[in-house]
């Protein structure tokens, strides 16, 4: 399979690689014990599946979205009637749309159940009635990431705006400053593959390059290459808020083991136990990367292989999916996901709608 060549078909796939990665996870999710997850599931996972009686998501059907998806469809539906990310609005829409079916506990509410982030900041905005802005928590976890994707894609063509959006989203929910730091390289990463970009070897280096023109708010020591600035050089000056450019790095040294050839993970589920299956993003990160760079042409190999490797599999695919659908495009997924897909239609009209207002914006 070839990769995208039109900018509305990436930004599409991103956002319903996304939705179908966290769909497919609804049924297997967080079953760290491998030989369960056999005995439930089969030994290979092929498609969206309904959760077992006692299981996290225990009431949802096969194909339909738990908590992260319908975060990211809240996110995308504010993105596309403002045209814009609008902190007002989406804040809003938490208040009022969100918050008020939730109880604070992790087993309640829509989906089947809330992660740690957001119980954290409806406990502070709810029972203890803090703004907004002083909400966030430090859960090291990607939920972050998987709501502001959809900013990532609707600012793929503006580095600075994306950069200090997802910024601004996260810190609503999550305040931990290296986590802040890697869900803005995530939705950097996501932008270059919105703009037609493979994930390879060279990506860090596109990314670091946007650091150097301050496009980025990261900050960075090393020169060109990673190598030592001359002694005689003058500090560069500093970018913006994040101290280290490392998590800018990490996705072209997952891309250089999966071009390895002296470097194999097989099969490439496992890929979960090299990197981790618990649900911290420095487990999932590389584990994503990992296989949205191996699979990159591929989204069903790239999806199956993150839900069958167990654990947080909902997340590694749900990242995993935006990244290889950012690749591809929404005519590269295969149409069964889609057709799988609980309210695939109006996920479709919503993600449509967002990858023609960044095509149209001016750059």
């Amino acid at each position: 399979m070839t990769l995208s060549s039109s900018l509305t078909d990436r930004a599409a796939g991103a956002l319903m690689g996304a939705f179908i990665g966290e769909a497919l996870g609804v049924g297997p999710h967080w079953y760290y014990d491998l030989d369960e997850l056999r005995q439930d599931h089969g030994d290979w996972i092929d498609g969206y599946t309904t959760p077992k009686p006692g299981r996290y998501h225990q009431g949802l059907k096969a194909g339909e979205l738990s908590q992260a998806g319908l975060l990211l469809k809240l996110t995308l539906a504010s993105l596309v009637d403002c045209g814009d990310y609008d902190e007002a609005d989406f804040c809003w829409r938490l208040d009022h749309d969100f918050f008020p079916l939730l109880d604070g506990t992790p087993h309640a509410g829509p989906g089947g159940y809330t992660s740690q982030s957001i119980r954290d900041a409806w406990h502070k905005r709810v029972e203890e009635g803090h703004p907004w802005g002083r909400c966030g928590g430090f859960a090291d976890t990607t939920e972050a990431i998987e709501r502001t994707l959809a900013i990532a894609v609707r600012h793929a063509r503006s580095p600075r705006r994306l950069a200090e959006a997802v910024a601004a989203n996260t810190v609503l929910t999550q305040i931990d400053n290296n986590l802040v730091a890697m869900t803005v390289a995530f939705a950097a990463v996501t932008g270059l593959l919105v703009q037609g970009h493979r994930l390879d070897p060279g990506l860090s280096g596109k990314l670091m390059a946007r650091v150097r023109t301050g496009e980025l708010p990261f900050h960075a020591v090393t020169a060109d290459r990673l190598q030592p600035p001359p002694s005689h050089a003058p500090e560069p000056p500093r970018a913006g808020r994040f101290a280290s450019p490392d998590a800018l790095l990490t996705p072209s040294y997952m891309a250089r083991a999966a071009e390895d050839p002296a470097i194999r993970i097989e099969p490439a589920w496992k890929v979960s136990l090299v990197y981790g299956m618990p649900c911290a993003i420095y487990h999932l990160l590389p584990a994503s990367y990992y296989l949205a760079a191996r699979f990159h042409d591929d989204f069903e190999a790239a999806v199956l292989h993150a839900i069958n490797g167990g654990g947080q599999n909902q997340a590694r695919a749900m990242l995993t999916g935006t990244l290889v659908g950012a690749q591809v495009g929404l005519a590269g997924i295969p149409q069964r996901f889609i057709d799988g897909l609980a309210e695939a239609d109006a996920l479709l009209a919503l993600a449509r709608r967002l990858a023609e207002q960044l095509a149209t914006e001016e750059n």
